[in-house]
């Protein structure tokens, strides 16, 4: 349980505390750039995605600069800054793997290799690459760079495992794989992310890796089970989905719900644990 301490650093360096609701905001706010990605897109138009792109890079852009002006953690700031992160990063991961033509598997490795660039200009630039440490303003960049990578990545990932009626016939037609994706369904490509992330939680509570990976991993991770399980809530039966009519607007509409419902769960936990502070500032 969080600590009035815990709520107090938090404020200052406005990321929001690591607990499970964290993770739950953050598979719903990133899932939710699955389907309201999809939402701007026209099916089949390969120059589309260019346009979605700019537009929610954009909303990025003005919604990072109200966070980094902030003084203190806000939470719809700080959730529209991640649900703009993926929405930007789904729209130009299928700009790059079907616009571009890169493959799922070249735009992930370019992704992988930007994103390492960062954080070792992060690690020598800084003293730690821990999230709760961020005190500076191009430390907060930083991050935010980070997590914008991260989730493109983490869409491209999820592409790459799971586009399988697309994946399979290309393959069978003598398609490159690297290029097209494994040819899984898309629940098998939910289930072995969901696995990745089960074993980093274990490894959290069982090994002494380092807390920092294990955070970067699970964020990366997150990304991708949210793109194949919002994929599996939106796409018609032949792709391996539930087929629901209007499914991308009634998922996209889910999800907004659950990430408004757990921001207002969070304001009133955070409100009872500063209630219980002295004005010293201790319990």
């Amino acid at each position: 349980m969080a600590t009035a301490k815990d709520v107090v650093r938090s404020s200052i360096n406005k990321i929001p505390q690591l607990t499970l609701l964290f993770w739950i905001m953050k598979i719903a706010a990133t899932t939710l750039g699955e389907t309201g990605s999809d939402l701007v897109t026209v099916p089949g138009a390969e120059d589309n995605y260019l346009i979605p792109f700019l537009f929610f890079i954009g909303v990025f852009v003005v919604f990072l600069t109200i966070q980094l002006f902030a003084k203190k953690y806000i939470a719809p700031v700080y959730w529209t800054v991640i649900t703009s992160t993926s929405l930007a990063g789904t729209a130009f991961s299928d700009y790059m793997d079907r616009s571009l033509g890169l493959g799922y598997m070249k735009g992930s490795l370019l992704l992988i290799s930007l994103l390492i660039l960062i954080f070792l200009f992060w690690y020598f630039t800084e003293p730690t690459l821990n999230v709760k440490s961020i005190a500076t303003k191009r430390v907060e960049v930083l991050y935010w760079i980070a997590i914008l990578i991260s989730n493109t990545l983490g869409t491209a990932a999820g592409d790459f495992l799971s586009h399988s009626a697309e994946g399979v016939g290309k393959l069978a037609g003598g398609g490159n794989f690297l290029e097209q994706g494994l040819g899984l369904t898309i629940a098998q490509g939910a289930m072995i992310t969901g696995g990745l992330i089960v074993v980093i939680v274990l490894a959290y509570f069982l090994t002494k890796i380092s807390r920092v990976l294990l955070f970067w991993l699970a964020f990366v991770l997150t990304r991708p089970f949210g793109a194949t399980f919002g994929d599996y809530l939106i796409k018609p039966h032949d792709k391996g989905g539930l087929g629901l009519e209007n499914g991308t607007e009634i998922a996209s509409a889910i999800l907004l719900g659950i990430l408004v419902i757990c921001i207002l769960v969070e304001y009133v936990s955070r409100k009872k644990v500063v209630s219980h502070l002295s004005p010293s500032g201790e319990h």
